[in-house]
């Protein structure tokens, strides 16, 4: 593709993540190979870790808000036997036990304790900011990290195959901003052996699947992103909520960015949907401001989009 194009494009663009590099090396690499600058992500991959990376381009950037909570799956292995400070593969030593002792059984029992909602404590080593500064530069500093903790959610948490020399294969599914590599080492010490995240791949966030993404490497060859699966059009992003076809005249409205009246509404007050006109263009997204009757309520637009 050459680099520096002039083409603005609007849409989400599906990257596989190579190892070794992080979320934001890739968005940067993807701005110099389209040539734009108004690039983001859904939702931040570890340096280690493989797999979808959903990029926000152009004016779907203003929608990264709502597709990045989207759920998450990952599949990888879990390595009994030693922890790490960073809890994955990539730190250094803190624990370690023979398995000898180790029954995949156990590990197979302990599982289902990690499934639910629950207040899941950031490892040491992440992103997280505490006065502008991240976790893991505290840590690499030797200084005291606080600790934080957040409410997610792990809908399932499987075995996808036997226990071998102590590493076992995994697959979770789990709300936006679960750690996987806290629920790894959380699983060593339920067990009493430690462990680690040895591998992870992100396989699908929220309808997207990694199955339909393209390798940077593979993006830097092409001449336009948009001939394949991993493009997602504008006008047909996906939003986790409900949308509506507006008529012309409530368009106008919108465009204005005025209250309009919309029929046959599924949701509360406060609830998000997406606008659409009658030639199914995506024009906004707005929010039910008061609902009159059973299915008709005021929606005030609060991202209009020319």
């Amino acid at each position: 593709m050459p680099s520096g194009s002039a083409v603005t494009r609007d849409g989400l663009l599906l990257v596989d993540k190579p190892t070794g590099c992080t979320s934001h090396d890739v968005v940067q690499r993807a701005r110099r190979i389209v040539g734009q600058r108004r690039i983001g992500h859904c939702g931040t991959l570890d340096p280690g870790a493989t797999g979808l990376l959903v990029l926000t381009m152009g004016r779907a950037t203003r929608l990264t808000r709502f597709l990045i909570e989207a759920p998450k799956i990952y599949e990888g292995d879990i390595l009994f036997g030693t922890s790490t400070n960073t809890y994955d593969g990539l730190g250094e030593t803190t624990a370690e036990r023979s398995i000898e002792a180790l029954l995949a059984d156990d590990v197979l029992a302990a599982m289902p304790r990690f499934v639910g909602t629950y207040e899941q404590v950031a490892p040491p080593f992440s992103a997280k900011k505490i006065g502008g500064r991240k976790y893991y530069e505290l840590a690499r500093r030797g200084e005291e990290v606080p600790e934080a903790r957040k409410e997610v959610t792990v809908f399932s948490f499987v075995a996808m195959g036997p226990m071998t020399e102590g590493s076992l294969p995994f697959r979770l599914e789990c709300s936006s901003g679960t750690y996987v590599r806290r629920v790894a080492h959380d699983l060593g010490e339920a067990t009493g052996f430690p462990a680690h995240l040895a591998t992870l791949r992100r396989t699908k966030v929220g309808p997207f699947d990694a199955a339909a993404a393209v390798g940077i490497d593979t993006l830097a060859k092409l001449e336009t992103p948009e001939n394949g699966d991993w493009w997602i059009p504008f006008h047909r992003i996906p939003l986790p909520f409900d949308e509506r076809v507006i008529d012309a005249r409530q368009v106008r409205r919108i465009l204005h960015g005025q209250s309009v009246l919309v029929r046959d509404l599924v949701g509360q007050e406060g609830d998000w949907i997406k606008l659409l006109d009658d030639r199914q263009r995506f024009i906004a997204v707005g929010s039910i401001n008061e609902r009159i009757g059973t299915a008709i309520g005021i929606v005030q637009p609060r991202i209009v989009f020319s």
